[in-house]
C-alpha cells in the first residue's frame, strides 16, 4: 500500500492505494492521448507522464508500479485508438457488437508495455529521485519493444506528439521518433527530479515546471527552424505523376454489382483533362475491384487509364504465387503496368494488420478475421526497392508498413505509400497514421507520394513538408513532379536508433549505480550502533 503521504521537494500531497492510483493514471494516459494527431494539446503530455511518474515512485513496491502502469496505458489506447471502432461498423450486422470489445481487449494488451516501463522504473529506480531519470529509459525501451513484438504495433508513439509543426519534427532526421520520444519523456521528469535534488518550495517547483518545458520546446523548433532554413531545394527529379483519390466508401469497395463503376471512376479521374497529362499514374491500395490474375486480361477502363508510353501503378489483391485464392491465402500487391497492358514490376505486402489481413491464434474457438472474406493474406518476401523506366527507385509502403521506423536507405529516392483508410471514416485513425508516413520521409530523407482511397493523399517533400494535398473524404486528383532527395543522408538513416539505445543504456546503468550506493548507505547507517 501507499502510505498516507508523500513530498516532493518541500510540497506534501496525500497518496493512496491502488483503488485512487489506478483510475486516476489511467487518467492520465488518457489526458497524454489527445497529444496526439489530430489535436495535439501538448501540455498534456506534461501533465499527464509527470503524474504518472509520482505515483510510480510512491507506489507499495514493482507490482503495484505493473497494475498502474497498465492503467495508464489502457486510457492511452482507449482515447488514442478509439477510431479503430469505426472499421467494425463498415459491416456492422457481422462485426458492429464487436466494436469496443475489440477496442478494449487491443488496448488491455498493449498497455502491458506501459506497465513494463512502470515496474521496472520501480523496481530498479526504488522510491528515491533517480527514478524520475530512469523511466524514460524503460519508456522508450517499452516503446521498441512494442513495435517489435507479436508482429508489432508502433502506433502513437510519444514522439508524434511534435507533429502540429514542421520544425518541431526536424529532430526526427537526427534521432528519429524514438529518439524523439525519450527526450520528450525526459523533459517531463526534469521539473520532477531538480525538485527533489534542491527541496524546492511551491513557487519555485511551478516556475520549473513552466519553463523546463518551454526551454525544450523552444529547442526542438530551434533545431528544425535552423534546418528547415537551410534547406536545400534541388530541382525536381523525374516525370510528372498523377495521384488519384477515388473517396470509395468501403462498405462499396467490394461490391460485385459496383464493380464497373468503380473502375470507371478511377479512369475518368486518371484521364480528366489536364495542361499536360502525367506519365505516371498512381491508384490507392486495393483500387482494382476484382481478384487480380495472370490468366484474365485487365478491363479496358484499367487499360485506358494508363498514359501513353506511360506506367500505372495500383494496388490489388492477387492469389499466392503456384496456389489458389482458396487455398493458398491472398496477396495485398502494388502492380506496375506499362502501355501495353504487361505488369513490369511488382511488391507483395510483408507486415500484415492482425485480424485485418491474417488471424492470430486462429485455431482457437471465437478467433475470426474481422474483415470481408474467410481466407488469411501472407506476407511477401522481396522489400527490395522497386526501379521502373523514367521512375527513380523507391521503396514501397502499403498501408500499415508506414507506421513502422526505418532507417535503412539503400539506393532508393523516394517512398510510395499506398494506403485505404476508408475503414476509418472522419476519425482520427487517418491523421495519426498520415502524420506517421510524414515522419517516414523525415527520418530517412527522402521525398514522399502518398495514395489514399478516401484521403489523406499528399506529396511530402524530404523534409516531411506538404507540397499538395488532397484532404480526408474527398473525391479528386493532383499531378505533381517528384522532389528531389534531401542533398546528404540523414544522421538517422545513417546510424538508426543506437544513439538512442547507447543513451537510455547509459542512463539506466547509472541510476542502478547510483540506488546501489544509496542502499548502501542507508544500510550502514541503520547497521551503525
Amino acid at each position: 500500500m501507499i502510505g498516507p503521504e508523500r513530498s516532493l521537494g518541500r510540497i506534501t500531497y496525500p497518496w493512496s492505494g491502488l483503488a485512487v492510483s489506478l483510475p486516476v493514471c489511467a487518467l492520465m494516459g488518457a489526458l497524454t492521448a489527445l497529444a496526439f494527431a489530430p489535436y495535439f494539446v501538448l501540455p498534456l503530455v506534461l501533465v499527464g507522464f509527470a503524474a504518472f511518474a509520482l505515483f510510480i515512485r510512491h507506489c507499495g513496491g514493482s507490482g503495484a508500479a505493473l497494475l498502474i502502469g497498465w492503467g495508464f496505458g489502457i486510457g492511452q489506447f482507449l482515447v488514442g485508438l478509439r477510431w479503430i471502432s469505426e472499421s467494425f461498423f463498415v459491416d456492422a450486422v457481422r462485426f458492429g457488437a464487436l466494436a469496443w470489445p475489440a477496442v478494449l481487449g487491443l488496448s488491455g494488451f498493449l498497455a502491458l508495455f506501459p506497465a513494463f516501463a512502470a515496474a521496472a522504473t520501480r523496481y530498479l529506480g526504488g522510491r528515491g529521485p533517480i527514478a524520475f531519470l530512469m523511466f524514460p529509459g524503460f519508456w522508450t525501451l517499452a516503446e521498441m519493444a512494442r513495435g517489435v513484438l507479436f508482429t508489432g504495433f508502433p502506433w502513437n508513439l510519444t514522439g508524434y506528439v511534435w507533429g502540429f509543426s514542421d520544425a518541431t519534427l526536424q529532430p526526427m532526421s537526427a534521432i528519429g521518433v524514438h529518439g524523439v520520444g525519450f527526450v520528450t519523456v525526459m523533459i517531463c521528469m526534469v521539473p520532477l527530479a531538480l525538485a527533489e535534488r534542491y527541496r524546492l518550495r511551491p513557487w519555485a517547483f511551478a516556475v520549473t515546471i513552466l519553463v523546463v518545458p518551454m526551454i525544450g520546446a523552444g529547442f526542438f523548433w530551434a533545431f528544425g527552424a535552423v534546418r528547415l532554413a537551410n534547406a536545400e531545394t534541388a530541382g525536381d527529379a523525374g516525370p510528372w505523376i498523377r495521384v488519384v483519390q477515388p473517396n470509395i466508401p468501403q462498405d462499396q469497395k467490394w461490391d460485385p454489382d459496383a464493380a464497373t463503376r468503380h473502375l470507371r471512376k478511377l479512369h475518368d479521374l486518371s484521364t480528366s483533362a489536364a495542361p499536360e497529362r502525367s506519365r505516371v499514374v498512381i491508384w490507392p491500395e486495393t483500387a482494382y475491384p476484382y481478384l487480380y490474375s495472370d490468366d484474365v486480361s485487365f478491363p479496358e477502363a484499367l487499360l485506358g487509364s494508363i498514359p501513353e508510353d506511360g506506367l500505372l501503378l495500383f494496388g490489388a489483391v492477387r492469389a499466392s504465387p503456384g496456389e489458389t485464392a482458396e487455398v493458398g491465402g491472398l496477396l495485398n500487391s502494388l502492380l506496375a503496368v506499362d502501355h501495353t497492358g504487361k505488369v513490369v514490376a511488382d511488391y507483395d505486402k510483408i507486415r500484415l494488420v492482425p485480424f485485418g489481413e491474417f488471424t492470430p491464434l486462429k485455431g482457437f474457438p471465437g478467433i475470426a478475421k474481422l474483415t470481408a472474406g474467410d481466407i488469411d493474406y501472407v506476407p511477401g518476401s522481396d522489400s527490395s526497392p522497386l526501379t521502373l523506366p523514367a521512375l527513380p527507385p523507391f521503396r514501397v509502403l502499403i498501408c500499415y508498413e508506414a507506421i513502422f521506423p526505418s532507417p535503412k536507405v539503400n539506393e532508393e529516392r523516394w517512398l510510395l505509400n499506398v494506403t485505404n483508410d476508408a475503414w476509418f471514416g472522419l476519425s482520427a485513425g487517418p491523421y495519426q497514421h498520415f502524420l506517421s508516413a510524414r515522419v517516414r520521409s523525415i527520418e530517412a530523407g527522402l521525398p514522399m507520394i502518398r495514395t489514399a482511397n478516401s484521403g489523406i493523399s499528399a506529396v511530402v517533400d524530404g523534409y516531411g513538408r506538404i507540397q499538395q494535398m488532397l484532404p480526408l473524404a474527398a473525391e479528386g486528383v493532383f499531378d505533381t513532379s517528384l522532389p528531389s532527395p534531401i542533398p546528404q543522408r540523414t544522421l538517422y538513416s545513417k546510424l538508426g536508433d543506437m544513439p538512442t539505445l547507447i543513451v537510455v543504456g547509459i542512463l539506466i546503468a547509472v541510476g542502478m549505480t547510483f540506488r546501489r550506493k544509496s542502499q548502501a548507505r542507508r544500510d550502514e547507517l541503520q547497521a551503525d550502533p
